[in-house]
């Protein structure tokens, strides 16, 4: 019923093209299209690479994507199927378009969302403090 995608993982270039092919006719259907840009869980207190894919279908579609964050895996880890009860926090953000069409728009809309997911799972609590620059005034002369 909810129509997935179903990729081939060990072929990422066929998993792009099946994501673009099954994910258009999708959203043509008026169908959300829900993507996991990191592929699978992550040990929790971590951010995974995310693959371009979901951005890849935003940018070609001429849609948003809408990032979400959550700290589900505070309470059921990667590894392992034991399970925590807990209270699971999960954050909507804004929308996000792409500027401009193309390879480069891909790649700045996808550093975007990760970014964005980041920076909100650092105010979670799910990842430590990003570390500081030094001021210039703590910084020596050689």
């Amino acid at each position: 019923m909810l129509r997935p995608i179903a990729i081939d993982r060990d072929n990422p270039k066929a998993a792009l093209k099946q994501v673009a092919a099954k994910g258009d006719e999708l959203l043509k259907d008026h169908v959300w299209v829900l993507i996991f840009p990191e592929g699978t869980r992550v040990p929790y207190g971590t951010v995974g690479k995310f693959s371009r894919s979901g951005s890849a279908l935003a940018v070609n579609a001429a849609l948003p994507v809408l990032p979400i964050a959550h700290n589900a895996g505070k309470f059921w880890p990667k590894i392992g199927w034991g399970k925590q009860a807990g209270v699971i926090t999960v954050v909507i953000g804004e929308p996000m378009y792409a500027e401009g069409s193309g390879p480069r728009a891909i790649a700045d809309l996808n550093d975007r969302v990760q970014a964005w997911n980041e920076k909100t799972q650092r105010e979670m609590g799910s990842l430590p403090p990003a570390p500081q620059e030094p001021a210039a005034s703590d910084q020596l002369a050689v």
